[in-house]
């Protein structure tokens, strides 16, 4: 029987591990299926304050699982893979296994959608990114391409516009599904172009560890061809990993948990952090702030029970 179990290892799990853990609340994490979150798939993040010339996406997160062991918490590989939150104690089926928690933070954050190439999956990290915010300033005066028709694909090319010395915008439809102020704040951005009706096929180059150019095709027209680029930028959505949850913890219609106020769920004693609730900012600094309040939350409900 656990105080607290914690649904994930990126930076909002291991921020609520480390706060949890030296409450003495002897929390348990569940890595989940990307352990360590979408910072695994990071190279360099300059933008986590503290670290002047940038840290390793992974090593950040490592450093911050060593924290919380430092203080007590424990860790455990695997996936939640079914969950009773019907009453107190709540269980949880991890990897088979069913253990009981007073408790829950999830944190099990929203995973980008991709492609599905294999050549992209091979250059996450390495050119291919879905975080702009993460990315773009890599890109200085370099060829940008953003794949997506939503307002987030018309929000990320402008943005990074200000780095690229060209964006482009590839949508696999004519019509866009984007609000027309976002679509007309792009097209009147001279940076951007627009190549409609369009699809990748492929992205090189894998062997060099690096994006060189993109082939692309037109779904009208059947013609292929190559395009230089630098840098490629998925802007297709992303998915909440609260599957295990549905039908027990409010969500919206995309699967993101509601906030109840603070980090607190639709159930009481379950509390949400990171990006499974925050479809805005979706940065590492901010999951962290999620742990952190999470964390709390938890430690303020169990003491107002007397544990």
């Amino acid at each position: 029987m656990r105080n607290v179990v914690i649904i994930g290892s990126g930076c909002a799990g291991n921020t609520a591990a480390i706060y949890s853990a030296r409450a003495n609340l002897k929390p348990l994490v569940v890595s989940g299926h990307e352990a360590g979150g979408q910072l695994s798939l990071t190279t360099l993040v300059e933008n986590f304050p503290g670290f002047p010339e940038g840290i390793n996406g992974p090593d950040l997160v490592e450093n911050m699982k060593k924290q919380a062991e430092h203080f007590g918490a424990e860790y455990v590989h695997g996936s939640v893979l079914d969950t009773d939150l019907s009453s107190r104690p709540f269980r949880l089926n991890v990897e088979g296994h069913w253990m009981e928690t007073s408790t829950l933070i999830v944190a099990s954050g929203a995973s980008a959608r991709w492609l599905g190439l294999e050549s992209e999956h091979k250059l996450i990290g390495h050119g291919v990114s879905s975080c702009a915010t993460c990315d773009g300033f890599f890109y200085r005066g370099r060829k940008i391409m953003v794949i997506g028709g939503g307002d987030s694909a018309m929000e990320e090319a402008n943005f990074l516009s200000r780095f690229g010395s060209e964006v482009t915008l590839v949508h696999r439809r004519e019509e866009f599904r984007a609000s027309k102020i976002m679509l007309d704040r792009a097209h009147a951005n001279p940076k951007i172009k627009f190549l409609l009706n369009t699809v990748v096929d492929e992205i090189l180059d894998p062997a060099r560890k690096l994006v060189t150019s993109v082939r692309l095709r037109n779904l009208k027209t059947g013609e292929a061809w190559l395009q230089d680029v630098d840098g490629f930028f998925l802007a297709i959505g992303h998915i909440p990993n609260t599957k295990v949850f549905k039908g027990q913890i409010e969500t919206d219609a995309d699967g993101y948990i509601i906030s109840k106020g603070g980090a607190r769920t639709s159930i009481a004693g379950v509390f949400h952090a990171g990006d499974v609730q925050d479809r805005s900012y979706r940065q590492a600094i901010t999951a962290s702030g999620a742990g952190c309040m999470a964390a709390i939350e938890v430690e303020r409900f169990l003491e107002a029970e007397g544990h």
